[in-house]
């Protein structure tokens, strides 16, 4: 049994940016606009990541279009570099970073519904775990029912954050003066180069997850047209949520009073719904995370069902539900996983030592395009602007990539190493079972791979 194709535009699209807007939006602003100081450099911090994220869309959307299967990065890794290198990808995921955020983002919105509702200790740990099973069993319950309650909460996301643009403005709630001066760095700022590389390293975390939706290329219509599409049409709509959230934020604070992420939030909310601001916006970071993690579950455990497909994981994790048309199993391994993490409660120092080795493997398979470009000039959707398209995306990595080991060495070097323990698991457990079709065998016309 295989997996249908069912997801349109649309759907992807809302999936893209119900993923990628999370807590994020309401925390990373206040650091980002405290360390530069200046509007005109926040907004050009955000059209920078905005200007990154879409080049890399850009760039998975063809490497999307040409390989149209379940799995997404470790796909693309195994046609460009080989199954070993895609093996080692899916080992991070597996074991530390999918579960690990999973388990983060269920914490973080189960400590606002604490916060809203007066519930500490234990219960939280309870609320979080019951929140990771509930939605692992929506999209075991089918791709059509999890896409819709995406679209539903990525709408009502969307309608929250435009309604508190639209009642600061209408309450004239701000001072437009929190705006001057434009450009010039307010006193106690950081001096501008250390501030921009603090920022650019916050945004392009908050623009993170995108790279994740293609992994249901295996389950989209079209697969060559639509996740192009929806990839570079949902991270310019999140490109354009940032810019206004963060314009609104500054009109209803100055960047004086910005203090941390909690209180830059509470203090927006307070100035538009009073003291009971607080709730009002945890009630929409609730609403926020519940589609990133709705977002998780359905597509990172398309990799693990890719895997075992390829015979490099247990070959019963790639069983379809026969009713359900869904890689069940996949899906209750992260949930249980992320589950455990949040019961044992150490994932976020886990997950800190990974951030390096995944931005590494974000970076590896967009230079992947080069390579499978070389072996397979024809395709049906080419990237827009090539070759600087990915030369863009590339030069900001290696940015990134320097500024992070640079800032936690030991973090970079502790995170590589352990992704290599993956390498004699392979050689010893999964070698010898590979069941991989010839390299670029994809007919991409009618929408199917040989998988």
């Amino acid at each position: 049994m295989a997996l249908t194709r069912q997801l349109g535009v649309r759907a992807v699209t809302a999936l893209v940016v119900g993923e990628v807007i999370a807590i994020g939006i309401f925390l990373t602003p206040a650091g980002m606009a405290r360390s530069v100081g200046s509007p005109f450099w926040l907004l050009l911090v955000w059209l920078l990541m905005g200007a990154m994220a879409l080049s890399g869309a850009l760039c998975y959307g063809e490497l999307a279009a040409r390989a149209p299967e379940a799995g997404g990065g470790y796909v693309y890794l195994r046609e460009a570099y080989g199954p070993g290198v895609a093996f080692l990808y899916g080992w991070k995921c597996l074991l530390v970073m999918d579960p690990g955020i999973t388990a983060a983002l269920a914490v973080g919105l189960a400590s606002y519904v604490g916060y809203a509702l007066g519930i500490a200790g234990v219960s939280l740990k309870l609320i979080a775990i019951g929140t990771i099973l509930i939605l692992a069993a929506v999209n075991i319950a089918g791709l059509r029912l999890g896409s819709r309650v995406m679209q539903w909460l990525t709408a009502l996301k969307i309608g929250s954050l435009a309604l508190i643009a639209v009642l600061a403005l209408a309450l004239r709630a701000g001072q437009w003066s929190n705006f001057v001066p434009f450009v010039a760095q307010r006193a106690g700022s950081d001096p501008l180069p250390a501030a921009l590389a603090g920022a650019l390293v916050g945004a392009f975390f908050a623009f993170g997850g995108w790279w994740e939706i293609p992994k249901l290329a295996g389950e989209a219509r079209d697969p060559a047209r639509t996740l192009p599409r929806a990839l570079a049409l949902g991270v310019t709509v999140v490109t354009a949520i940032y810019i206004l959230t963060s314009a609104v934020f500054l009109y209803l604070v100055p960047l004086e009073r910005v203090s941390s992420g909690e209180t830059f939030a509470a203090q927006a909310g307070e100035a538009l719904f009073g003291p009971a601001g607080g709730r009002v916006f945890a009630g929409i970071v609730i609403v926020a995370v519940l589609g990133s993690l709705l977002g998780l579950l359905m597509a990172l455990p398309r990799v693990y069902y890719a895997m075992a497909r390829d015979g490099v994981f247990f070959k019963t994790v790639a069983a379809i539900h026969p009713r359900f048309g869904t890689p069940a199993r996949a899906i209750a391994i992260q949930a249980g996983i992320a589950s455990l993490y949040v019961a044992l409660g150490t994932f976020n120092e886990i997950i800190a030592y990974f951030v390096f080795v995944t931005v590494l493997f974000v970076g590896l398979t967009v230079a992947g395009l080069f390579r499978i470009r070389r072996r397979l000039p024809d395709a049906s959707y080419r990237t827009w602007g090539y070759p600087f398209t990915p030369a863009l995306f590339l030069i900001l990595v290696a940015v990134l990539l320097f500024l992070l080991a640079g800032h936690s060495p030991g973090r970079a070097v502790l995170g590589v190493g352990v992704v290599a323990l993956g390498v004699p698991a392979y050689r010893l457990l999964f070698r010898r079972s590979l069941t991989l079709e010839p390299a670029g065998s994809y007919d991409v016309d009618k929408n199917r791979s040989p998988n």
